[in-house]
């Protein structure tokens, strides 16, 4: 059962896509946080597929202070003479996202879930740039947010001063690193920094690196898609929601 809804956030309305089983009952809430490319028809089937599993997903268009959902046309991408033409569409759109706004808008979408779903705490599960944005919502909110899942995800250290690697004492949900081998935005130096840091934390935590896998291995409609490496994606994110959030 989805249905498009809006979460009103202190700088406007988030137009969001919500599903949930259709058998009546409630359910745990799971925040999805999209990739760089927004909210589209791929990210609402992904939705609808963990709802099927026994939950109530929520998954935000990000980029709602540019327009309703879909913001970012994906046409030319899998052309290699226009793709930096579809990248620069996202990266004006991504800058946006401060940490500031992260977090403002993140209570707003927690708020909302807690509503739809049975109340208490909720997982979150990001891809690409969704997995940095999760993880900077989970340690702003650590005693709503029980699990933490980041798939083909980069830029979780950089040289600023609010790098997200050192939030990692902030966040107290189990977390899983799905890493793609082949990401220049999660080079193996960069993985294990972070590695080290959620140890230093005595976080409960594990890091992978998929093999033979894209950044953006997860989404369908992309080329770095891959079968293998999403099923696989599946099968650790509801492992991780069985844990942390089914009694």
């Amino acid at each position: 059962m989805g249905e498009t809804i809006e979460i009103k956030t202190a700088e406007g309305s988030a137009d969001s896509y919500l599903t949930r089983p259709d058998d009546g009952r409630a359910h745990p809430g799971v925040l999805l946080m999209v990739d760089a490319f927004g909210l589209r028809p791929q990210i609402e089937a992904m939705a609808d597929r963990i709802a099927a599993a026994g939950y109530v997903v929520l998954a935000p268009n990000v980029f709602y202070r540019a327009g309703r959902a879909p913001v970012i046309s994906l046409d030319g991408l899998g052309d290699p003479g226009r793709r930096d033409e579809v990248i620069g569409r996202v990266w004006p759109l991504m800058k946006e996202l401060t940490t500031e706004r992260i977090v403002a808008d993140g209570a707003a979408y927690l708020h909302r879930l807690a509503d739809e779903a049975d109340g208490g705490a909720v997982a979150i599960t990001g891809y690409c740039m969704g997995g940095r944005l999760g993880w900077r919502i989970a340690a702003a909110y650590p005693d709503r947010v029980d699990g933490l899942g980041c798939f083909h995800t980069g830029g979780l250290v950089t040289e600023e001063e609010d790098s997200p690697h050192l939030s990692a004492g902030e966040i107290d949900a189990e977390i899983f690193l799905g890493f793609a081998d082949n990401d220049r935005s999660a080079t193996p130096e960069q993985i294990a920094t972070v590695e080290g840091a959620l140890e230093a934390a005595g976080a409960t935590f594990r890091s992978e690196v998929f093999a033979d896998a894209e950044h953006g291995y997860t989404m369908a409609d992309t080329p770095a898609y891959d079968e293998a490496s999403a099923e696989r994606h599946y099968e650790e994110l509801l492992g991780l929601l069985s844990r942390t959030l089914d009694d």
